[in-house]
């Protein structure tokens, strides 16, 4: 396409999608534009199992739960700009005789990441180039969703290229945190966090390559799962990176309470999710009884203090410490550890997932298309030539200094297909010792932070584009993880010690966005890690650490709508 015709096209088509979104919301029925009645407090206010209960009794009608979580969304959004495609109307028609009323989630408004297949609808993820272009169908996972009784009724904001911990492209502009605009929600699932944080969901469906439900759960206040690979199901979806399989990404639920992240995870993996992806493992919802959780002598738990590359900020650092002082008083065996190391991890994740030299992603833009500035950075390495990316490299190296940055930066680029099949064999070497490594220790679960810092305020990614390995890590093992919130950042607590140096490129990047003062009330979360395709288990231990923190009073209180 003439490069001319292609801005006057992206430009085009993102206004035709924002025209079309406000006139969604401009044209919903008398009862989405109204105050927030006692009557949808209540119903926002219970667990979706009791709503499900409610509904398989007569007592309450799916519309009037989709009436009471439209009116909602429509609210968070106004506020964050979360919301790409408004399907209430639609989902109204569903709620009456589109679903399954005696299903599992039956009534439950779903929200679902933008990249996610629902019939009618686009799936842009962030690129013009996917507007204008509604599915026939719904994917697999929407088609399971309806069957077990839920109703999609919006779909939310992602950033361009998903490789961001920001949510902003061309299409839909950019979403903030419902705790403090000036900051992102996350990303890359950060619409869907900013959504169930403020209260405008109560579940919804993300998905993962480097921390893109976890990272925006810790910014935002949420609970979210990274499931394995072949837990849960992906069919019907939009990418950045189709074919992309050195880190495989993942699509995982999100959820405003663990109650509830239990109960959707559950009812989905009973719904035998292998009949609506083959790509799913036959592998149903095991029932774990409580002795596993109540077991004398109590779990053993090992802490990730650092990865070696970024140190926790004091805020995260806090975080984690208020965790391990609950486990250590309510009995629980809590050592530090040193694992294979997570900066070897880092450096092969982040080789294997842009082994194309960022092609692949960049390949789906229209001239003139804003590219998140931490991609950018990833796409200017790959693509410079390689006599200078060299010197590059050993200027890094020897004459800054700063070995950790050079040796992620030294070979980067796009990869032959030789050098494709060594880093797989490299990652495949890096399992292996970690899964050796944990049969010497035999930990229950680890935990550690889910990011060095807080939220990043917006366009923050340029310089803290490669602070992510405390969730990419996992991602390359396949590990099962769940983010949960904690605490929230206090200016009188979490200063920075003024002696503080960034040892590399990487944690500089990463403390160029600290300011405790200005991050104050911003939430702080943890995470809790166990072996490949043990869900389950991660779920059963965040509702164990859960249960330890409230013992000791330390309870999270989320955010409400009044508080927007």
């Amino acid at each position: 396409m003439v490069l001319g015709l292609s801005y006057f096209t992206h430009r085009r088509a993102c206004q035709q999608k924002q025209d079309e979104r406000a006139s969604r919301i401009k044209s919903l029925p008398a009862p989405y534009h109204g105050p927030i009645l006692t009557q949808d407090k209540l119903i926002l206010s219970k667990s979706i199992e009791e709503l499900v209960h409610d509904v398989h009794e007569g007592d309450i009608q799916p519309v009037d739960i989709l009436r009471s979580y439209g009116k909602a969304a429509i609210a968070v959004h106004k506020k964050t700009n979360c919301v790409t495609e408004v399907m209430i109307v639609e989902a109204e028609k569903w709620a009456k005789s589109g679903i399954n009323r005696q299903g599992p989630l039956a009534g439950i408004p779903v929200s679902l990441k933008d990249s996610m297949g629902v019939g009618g609808f686009d799936s842009s993820a962030g690129y013009s180039c996917n507007t204008g272009k509604p599915l026939q169908h719904d994917g697999g996972v929407v088609k399971l969703l309806k069957d077990a009784g839920a109703i999609p009724y919006v779909k939310t904001n992602l950033p361009v290229t998903l490789l961001s911990f920001e949510s902003t492209n061309d299409v839909w502009g950019r979403s903030t945190n419902p705790h403090n605009s000036k900051y992102s929600p996350g990303g890359s699932t950060g619409g869907e966090a900013a959504l169930l944080a403020a209260g405008g969901g109560r579940i919804g469906i993300g998905s993962d390559v480097a921390g893109s439900v976890r990272v925006p759960a810790h910014f935002s206040g949420i609970y979210s799962l990274r499931c394995s690979t072949g837990r849960w199901p992906k069919a019907g979806f939009t990418t950045s990176m189709p074919g992309q399989e050195g880190v495989p990404s993942v699509f995982s639920p999100m959820a405003r309470t663990l109650e509830d992240l239990i109960y959707f995870t559950e009812s989905v993996m009973s719904m035998k999710p292998w009949v609506y992806d083959h790509s799913v493992h036959a592998l149903p919802w095991r029932e774990l009884p409580s002795s596993i959780f109540d077991k004398d002598p109590q779990a053993k738990v090992g802490v990730l203090r650092t990865d070696g590359v970024v140190k926790p900020s004091p805020a995260c650092a806090r975080a984690l410490e208020e965790v391990v002082s609950a486990l250590k008083a309510d009995g629980c065996t809590v050592e530090d550890i040193s694992p294979p190391s997570p900066y070897e991890g880092l450096k092969i994740a982040s080789h294997l997932l842009n082994s194309d030299g960022c092609k692949t992603f960049r390949s789906f833009f229209r001239t003139g298309e804003w590219e998140d500035p931490g991609a950018a950075q990833m796409s200017l390495y790959a693509n410079l030539p390689r006599p200078i990316a060299y010197l590059w490299y050993l200027w890094v190296k020897y004459v800054r200094k700063d070995a950790i940055w050079a040796d992620l930066l030294k070979g980067w680029g796009e990869k032959s297909t030789q050098e494709q099949w060594e880093l797989v064999a490299k990652r495949e070497a890096y399992r292996a010792t970690w899964n050796d490594w944990w049969n010497e220790n035999d930990f229950d679960f680890i935990i550690t932070v889910p990011n060095a810092t807080p939220a990043v305020l917006h366009g923050g990614m340029k310089q803290a584009v490669s602070s992510c390995g405390y969730t990419f890590l996992f991602n390359l093992l396949d590990y099962s993880c769940g983010v949960m919130p904690v605490t929230h950042v206090d200016k009188n607590l979490d200063q920075l010690d003024p002696s503080f140096k960034p040892s590399n490129g990487v944690e500089r990047g990463a403390y160029s966005q600290y300011d405790a003062t200005a991050m104050h009330g911003l939430p702080v979360g943890v995470q809790v890690v166990c072996r490949r395709q043990l869900e389950e288990w991660v779920l059963g231990w965040m509702k164990v650490v859960q249960t330890a923190l409230r013992k000791h009073g330390k309870v999270y209180k989320l955010l409400e709508l009044d508080d927007l």
